[in-house]
């Protein structure tokens, strides 16, 4: 059976939808009866999160125009390599030339309206809609993103298959924190820091860890604060407050755009803590990432984010400024529980597994298969 992999996310910052491809096709390549070809801009890129094998096959896109790759591009490739399956992350497109795997990550937009133009959440509603009433197969990553999904799609009678993010084994590894934090302190120049690994835009709550850091004068304790992540929206509040800040405390914060993924291990490993402030997420991988090292975690409660009740009293309502300061004092400031840190990473272990989430969309492959005339 051939899969084609819309897999033009590696050509561009990191998001998440890139780490579920990287996640299930890394285990899908396993599987003899399926025949793999992954599509990006950069090929030399994509295998370096591929495997090179027999039933895997690279293909390199010659635009890098949206519109032309949907339009045309794809749809030539599908045809010419005799494709059975497509699968896509939120958009496919308008010609359907073989069956449609969908994968709709969230509703953001649509759950947070004052944070995106009307013109963005109309345009991104109608091309959501138009690819999940087309699609096969349509899944989503979490059960509050299915909720949102069929509530702003208006779909409420389509199936839509849960199919969790993993968290990769690497995470689970045991690791030496001392050796972290040395190659952070020699690479980056960062020690005994707070760690935010997320794009900036206004949802994702950077002015919340930014006032806290300073109202705390964790500068003064020697805690650095580190953001990883390209600006991905304006956020004006959080520019004009970094802006005004001293020279003591600007050579405390260290951001920077994107870093390559041993890089950004290292970054978790070493980290006194690990926060992830977001009004709203389809999944919310980081926090579990960090978790799974063992690393302490601040983290949402809300949206998706909600089922991590395991983080317990660093389960923070990311509207309420006060209980979120309160925990960021509390956690840099108190001892490691290790022993909770190891249960919560083998909850984690046990709850989001690749091997699960591909199996299931495996199978759910093959039974619509075996329905087909």
């Amino acid at each position: 059976m051939k899969l084609f992999i819309d897999a033009h996310v590696f050509d561009g910052p990191y998001q998440g939808s890139r780490t579920f491809i990287e996640g299930i096709y890394n285990y899908l390549a396993k599987k003899k009866d399926l025949e793999l070809f992954i599509a990006a801009h950069d090929v030399g890129n994509l295998k370096k999160y591929f495997p090179s094998s027999e039933n895997v096959h690279f293909i390199r896109y010659k635009t890098r125009s949206r519109f032309i790759r949907l339009l045309l591009e794809i749809p030539s490739l599908i045809r010419k390599n005799k494709i059975d399956w497509a699968h896509f992350q939120y958009i496919a497109p308008i010609m359907k030339n073989c069956k449609f795997i969908v994968s709709i990550h969230d509703m953001i937009f649509r759950d947070l309206p004052g944070e995106y133009s009307l013109s963005y959440r109309f345009s991104k509603t109608m091309l959501y809609k138009i690819s999940a009433l087309r699609a096969d197969i349509l899944t989503t990553v979490s059960a509050y993103s299915e909720v949102t999904i069929k509530k702003h799609l208006s779909i409420k009678e389509k199936i839509i298959h849960i199919i969790p993010n993993g968290i990769s084994k690497i995470f689970f590894r045991n690791y030496d924190k001392a050796k972290a934090a040395e190659f952070i302190k020699q690479k980056y120049g960062c020690i005994n820091y707070i760690l935010y690994v997320s794009r900036i835009e206004p949802r994702k709550n950077h002015v919340f860890l930014l006032k806290a850091y300073i109202e705390l004068e964790l500068y003064k304790k020697g805690i650095m604060l580190v953001l990883l992540g390209h600006h991905a929206m304006d956020v004006p509040q959080f520019d004009r407050l970094l802006a005004k800040q001293t020279e003591e405390i600007r050579k405390n914060i260290f951001m920077k755009a994107d870093v390559a993924n041993e890089a950004l291990l290292q970054f978790y490993r070493a980290a006194v803590v690990v926060v992830y402030p977001s009004k709203a997420e389809g999944f919310g991988i980081p926090p579990l990432e960090a978790a799974a090292l063992k690393v302490p975690v601040i983290c949402s409660n809300s949206s998706a984010m909600s089922e991590f009740e395991f983080f317990d009293e660093n389960h923070v309502d990311p509207l309420n400024y006060n209980e979120f300061r309160e925990r960021l004092k509390i956690t840099t400031q108190s001892r490691v529980d290790d022993e909770k840190l190891s249960e919560i990473s083998n909850i984690i272990r046990e709850k989001y597994s690749w091997t699960h989430s591909s199996e299931k969309l495996y199978h759910v492959i093959l039974d619509q298969e075996h329905k087909s005339p």
